[in-house]
């Protein structure tokens, strides 16, 4: 690669860089002020001990009814993200591997789910799981989320590129079931992909709004996202909200930064690790 072109390719990653971080740099600072600082001072150096004082208003508002939007959201990331992975894997497997009729029909509506949007599903949704009587519950946010039509595109074409069928064949010929070969040797070679699907699914459902605002109506079951909303929403008769919106969306995106740092060292893992040796 050409020096100005390595030049070029480094600016131009600073600059995306300094795009994202930014905003993440102006909520810490805005973080530490007071409600009353926030409208009257426009200072981005200015980091003072306040951030303590405004985070534990966060945590002990109205009972301390953030801590257990924190918890909703936890638990529909993590839970929804998990189930939403191995669905993914294995739909992806089975149609990479396995030689069935209509292989290619199934395949191409997972692609045509990829261009759905989720909105227009969401009304659709709501009158289903009202009719289950599953509304305004924890499943009606959970549920939806356990299919990927993006996960199961990118785990087929990573578990048919990556799996090797002699593997497969070997498995079978020393008396593995298709159940154990899948979840000890599959899963192991398809890390890569299945991190990269996680962290999709854990985003996207983390920062989901749309959904719970359609099937939730109590502010018990609210995630992050929701319950931020409504503190900002009600912020113009109770100022002080307005602090705390900031310094709960501080906390929410620490998850998110802890989930990328941690997970990223498997897409650098090796693809057939601890499943074939040389």
């Amino acid at each position: 690669m050409k020096t100005t072109t390595k030049i070029t390719v480094t600016a131009l990653l600073c600059v995306a860089a300094l795009y994202f971080l930014i905003p993440v740099y102006w909520l810490v600072i805005a973080a530490t002020k007071s409600t009353g600082d926030l409208y009257g001072s426009s200072g981005w150096w200015l980091f003072n001990p306040q951030l303590f004082e405004n985070l534990k208003q966060v945590f002990t508002y109205n009972d301390g009814i953030f801590l257990r939007w924190i918890g909703n959201t936890l638990l529909y990331a993590g839970v929804g993200a998990t189930l939403s992975t191995w669905v993914a894997a294995a739909c992806g497997y089975a149609l990479a591997k396995f030689r069935f009729r209509g292989r290619e029909t199934v395949f191409n509506l997972v692609l045509g789910g990829v261009l759905v949007p989720f909105t227009a599903l969401a009304l659709p949704l709501y009158l289903l799981f009202s009719q289950l009587g599953l509304s305004n519950t924890v499943f009606a946010v959970l549920l939806p989320c356990l299919v990927s039509p993006f996960g199961v595109y990118l785990c087929r074409i990573y578990a048919d590129a990556a799996v090797p069928d002699e593997l497969l064949e070997a498995g079978r010929l020393d008396g593995a079931g298709e159940a154990r070969i899948f979840h000890t040797v599959v899963l192991r070679m398809m890390a890569p992909a299945l991190v990269t699907t996680f962290l999709f699914e854990f985003v996207g459902i983390w920062n989901n709004y749309f959904l719970p605002l359609v099937m939730l109506s109590d502010t018990k079951l609210y995630p992050l996202t929701l319950g931020l909303s409504l503190w900002q929403s009600t912020a113009d008769r109770e100022p002080v909200l307005t602090q705390l919106t900031i310094g709960g969306a501080l906390v929410s995106v620490v998850p998110l930064m802890i989930a990328m740092v941690f997970l990223q060292r498997f897409w650098r893992g090796g693809l057939t690790e601890g499943s074939v040796k040389g």
